[in-house]
């Protein structure tokens, strides 16, 4: 087969099935969240690729906001071939992300983190909400692209959480926050762990699923192939479509699906009903209510 020709086969603002970004995103968000910048929360390097590549490729002025170094305490838990020290593992990680962004059209000065420990992102959620309220006071994006509260991983859930309190905290103060679209990622349905969708939202609203043509699907590998260090978890992960949708309300003292979370069946330090007592002790230091909020 011959390899795809991306500049002659893609117009740019296109999906694989012919459709622009108004006519995926239009149906589901409001107006204003399409008529300004766009800001990616990404829970670790490489998330924003793996369930948003086709959106960060046409928002070439975004900023990309990692809650986590991607860098775990446990060495146990980074690859096989992996430096010594966490932070030279956390350099590498930036590394990686810095060259597929730029892939993207995303600027240097366009990635920022957070600065939270892989898988410890839930002992400092009232700080990241913090943090990340004051990015978006800066930076004023319209729309910001998140992860969903599924339980596929703790720093996740984390993400959601300090972006759904991070809007509630804006509104509160009569500022206009940005609308929540979320990116799928993976979690457990009822047949088990499904990869690129999401658990039903509780008022059932729609999900865009973007289809790639052979052009993108080749892009998003080559970004996917920067983060040499992740290549074997990363092989996993399907590359030919995406899915988006408005981010539901949530309650994050409850879990967000019944029966054993993902991260509960690898071993992991971090629980379910242990995150959801970090949420709740979050939610009463920001004082915002327990039940679903904005």
């Amino acid at each position: 087969m011959r390899p795809p020709d991306e500049s002659a086969s893609e117009d740019k603002h296109l999906g694989g099935d012919g459709r622009t970004i108004g006519d995926i995103l239009a149906p589901l968000l409001p107006p204003q969240a399409l008529r300004g910048s766009l800001l990616f929360l990404a829970a670790h390097p490489d998330d924003e690729v793996l369930g948003a590549s086709w959106l960060l490729r046409r928002s070439p002025g975004c900023h990309v906001v990692h809650v986590t170094d991607g860098a775990p305490i446990d060495a146990a838990l980074r690859t096989l071939d992996a430096p010594p020290t966490r932070e030279a593992y956390a350099r590498i990680r930036e590394e990686e992300s810095l060259a597929a962004l730029a892939l993207a059209g995303v600027p240097r000065d366009n990635l920022l983190s957070l600065g939270a420990v892989d898988q410890e992102s839930a002992q400092q959620l009232v700080t990241l909400t913090e943090c990340l309220v004051a990015l978006i006071k800066a930076l004023r994006p319209a729309l910001l692209v998140v992860p969903a509260y599924e339980g596929g991983h703790p720093d996740h859930d984390s993400a959601a959480f300090i972006s759904h309190a991070a809007v509630a905290l804006l509104a509160r103060t009569g500022r206009t926050p940005p609308v929540l679209l979320e990116m799928a990622s993976y979690c457990r349905h009822r047949e088990g762990l499904v990869i690129v969708d999401f658990l039903a939202a509780p008022d059932g609203r729609p999900v865009a699923t973007v289809t790639f043509t052979e052009a993108e699907c080749a892009a998003k590998r080559r970004m996917l192939a920067c983060y040499a260090s992740q290549t074997r978890t990363l092989d996993t992960f399907p590359v030919r479509e995406e899915r988006y949708r408005a981010a539901p309300r949530y309650d994050f003292t409850r879990p967000p699906h019944e029966g054993p979370l993902p991260y509960e069946s690898r071993g992991w330090r971090m629980t379910g009903a242990r995150w959801r007592e970090l949420a709740r002790e979050a939610l009463e230091a920001l004082k915002l209510p327990e039940a679903p909020w904005h």
